[in-house]
């Protein structure tokens, strides 16, 4: 597994209060201690699209923007998708400053 997506601490394990042990189950490698982050935030839509970072699915558009996600520093790949919607996908680098990104994703041609 990259290390990026090892480093990836998930939103849900830890906005619910997760334990080292759970933390590590969800991605972090367990060393929670010294573990460096950046803040992901995201906007936009539909609310229901799936977040998926480093090929993990981290949850809905509308929870990862009211909760964020912390990042390892170094490249992400972020995706978002609906149905009924063209996907968007963007590789992000995470460095000191946090990362704000806005989805708005489009409508599927008739």
């Amino acid at each position: 597994m990259r290390s990026a997506a090892r480093g990836l601490v998930l939103l849900l394990a830890l906005s619910a209060g997760a334990s080292a042990s759970a933390a590590a189950v969800a991605g972090c490698g367990g060393n929670t201690t010294n573990v460096r982050s950046v803040s992901l935030r995201m906007r936009g839509g539909p609310p229901r699209a799936t977040v998926t970072i480093d090929d993990r699915r981290v949850g809905p558009l509308d929870v990862v923007a009211a909760r964020g996600v912390a990042l390892t520093p170094g490249k992400h790949r972020v995706s978002v998708e609906a149905e009924g919607f063209i996907p968007w996908d963007k590789e992000i680098v995470a460095t000191e400053a946090p990362v704000v990104l806005e989805v708005t994703l489009e409508p599927l041609p008739d």
